[in-house]
């Protein structure tokens, strides 16, 4: 078991040193910052676990000390009784292998010091942890070690690093980031499935990271696939593997996913996109924990934990038959709602200043967020989430000078500032008809941008682009069948009717309708005189040359 120092001079203090004597540590109490140090002298911890404020300083002081120190085999968690998202990046910059608020939650402490990783501080600045690369959604910070190999030598894609995973800061500090992490904490302990479900851009993966370094499985593999990235033809071999010869293109014998994965956290993003024959072969292995490589008949056992994601209503996937219901309910043991960042208030300007200060870190910049930008962002939808947001930044960045402000952040929050998000559709309005309006009004929102109009409304791009294309076919239907019938098109610009002249094409013969109101009057021959006999045979073929003027709009088929 740890020696650990404990550095606090709150009235819960030695309850924590008793609780954590019982749990077999061995634990020494300082109620100053002077004792402490003098403590450390004598004892040389394993652990510190140093309050922020103490009598005579900071306990930030004492974690600068040790990083200047660079203090071998010395790890710090720092506890707070007013934790903030400021304090907690200052404490993760600084080396602290953790930040805990008051109430302290012993469970999560005992796990922390039951880990065998080596501290920020046992490795030095040199190692990484004094330059964290804060990114992506809700922010993650993360240690540059060696990274699990996997039987070939090549790092393995996605696994977290050697020894104990480092949890992701997810920075936030509004009502749904506090549940996220609420739940994520009660969850990860357990080898319950996690479901995690939430819009593109909003951190299920670094969600998903999380739930693995807080897991007692944090010292074995991470292994992310994302499956709609993957060929179908592809995907069975790179989960479950394949043998040497099983198919053209074997020529060696390949690991899948669940092999590399054993004792470890396997995440599967994007899980709705994988083949239904596939879905199969997935519940079996979850049900069983067996499986075989393509072209084996030998059945080898897996020991993994299975944290799922999609951006879709996985409801709406079963009815639509991509997803199997008994799938779903293996994986939906304990569903995850990421929030989206619209959903997520004050946290948007956090988050923005958050990456602005990181990019005035790399270029040694002191730009600053104008107010009026700030309102401007919050005010905007982000329908690509903490992603599009990070994007915005960094192009907002290179745009200004010292101050960003709002013409700096266009196209996008700027943009659709004053744009309304409702739209009015009558009742009776047919469920196609519906649709068609609501992905052109969000075509409309998004500027044109496909992939963006596709995240809101939560369909792919592809699925996006099918809509269009037989939105355009139905047009052409439409537009043939008034030309046909000779009806008046509305001009799209000015809304008054345009009168042109068009010729119906050879193919379609014009109908000869009497419900047509505009058909032009027959042609009638001329009286036969009385003196001449009437013909056996009147020839009228010259009137089929004939052809009646149509009104048609100027923008409709022909442009």
């Amino acid at each position: 078991m740890a020696h650990v120092l404990i550095i606090d001079d709150d009235a819960t203090a030695p309850a924590l040193r008793d609780a954590l004597v019982a749990d077999g540590h061995r634990c020494m109490l300082a109620t100053s910052l002077r004792q402490g140090q003098l403590q450390r002298a004598l004892q040389a911890p394993d652990w510190l676990i140093v309050a922020e404020q103490l009598p005579d300083g900071s306990g930030m002081a004492m974690l600068a000390s040790l990083a200047d120190e660079a203090d071998a085999g010395i790890r710090v968690v720092m506890i707070s009784a007013q934790a903030t998202v400021a304090a907690a990046v200052a404490a993760f910059r600084g080396g602290a292998a953790d930040y805990l608020e008051r109430p302290i939650d012993l469970r999560r402490l005992k796990v922390v010091l039951a880990s065998n990783a080596r501290g920020v501080l046992g490795e030095g600045r040199g190692s990484g942890w004094g330059d964290r690369r804060f990114d992506g959604v809700n922010t993650t910070a993360t240690r540059t070690t060696t990274m699990r190999t996997t039987a070939t030598g090549t790092p393995a894609a996605g696994a977290v690093a050697g020894g104990s995973a480092s949890a992701p800061v997810l920075l936030g500090e509004s009502a749904p980031m506090r549940t996220l992490r609420d739940h994520i904490q009660r969850v990860s302990p357990t080898e319950a499935s996690v479901l995690l479900l939430g819009e593109s851009g909003t951190g299920k993966e670094l969600v998903a990271q999380s739930i693995h370094a807080h897991s007692v499985r944090r010292h074995q593999p991470f292994l992310p696939v994302n499956c709609g990235a993957i060929s179908p033809q592809l995907i069975e071999s790179e989960i479950f593997g394949h043998e040497k010869g099983s198919f053209t293109g074997a020529d060696r014998q390949h690991k899948g996913y669940f092999e590399r994965a054993c004792g470890g956290t396997l995440f599967l993003d994007e899980v709705v996109e994988m083949p239904i024959e596939l879905q199969v072969k997935l519940l079996r292995v979850l049900e069983t924990g067996s499986f075989m490589r393509i072209g084996s008949n030998q059945e080898l056992q897996t020991d993994v934990r299975i944290v799922a994601a999609t951006n879709r209503d996985p409801e709406h996937a079963i009815a639509a038959g991509r997803l199997r219901l008994d799938l779903y309910h293996r994986l939906n043991v304990f569903p995850l709602r990421i929030p989206a960042l619209r959903e997520r208030g004050t946290d948007i300007a956090l988050l923005a200043q958050h990456f602005l200060d990181d990019f005035n870190r790399m270029h040694g910049t002191q730009k600053s967020l104008s107010p009026r930008a700030l309102s401007v962002m919050g005010s905007y939808h982000w329908p690509g989430n903490v992603r599009e947001l990070r994007n915005f930044m960094q192009r907002a960045y290179i745009l200004s000078e010292q101050q960003i402000d709002t013409h700096a952040l266009e196209p996008g929050p700027a943009q659709c500032e004053a744009t309304a998000l409702t739209l009015a559709i009558p009742v009776g309005t047919s469920l196609a008809d519906a649709d068609r309006r609501l992905i052109f009004a969000t075509l409309d929102l998004c500027g044109g941008v496909k992939k963006r109009a596709a995240d809101l409304l939560g369909i792919s791009l592809k699925t996006l682009y099918n809509r269009l294309e037989e939105y355009g076919h139905q047009d052409r239907a439409r537009a043939i069948g008034r030309l046909g019938h000779g009806l008046a098109m509305t001009d799209s610009i000015t809304d008054t009717p345009t009168s042109v002249p068009v010729s119906i094409p050879a193919s379609i013969p014009a109908p000869m309708s009497p419900a047509v109101p505009q058909a032009a009057p027959q042609a009638v021959p001329p009286p036969i005189p009385p003196s001449m006999p009437p013909p056996a045979h009147a020839d009228f073929t010259a009137l089929g040359s004939m052809q009646p003027p149509i009104a048609a709009g100027a923008g409709g088929l022909l442009n």
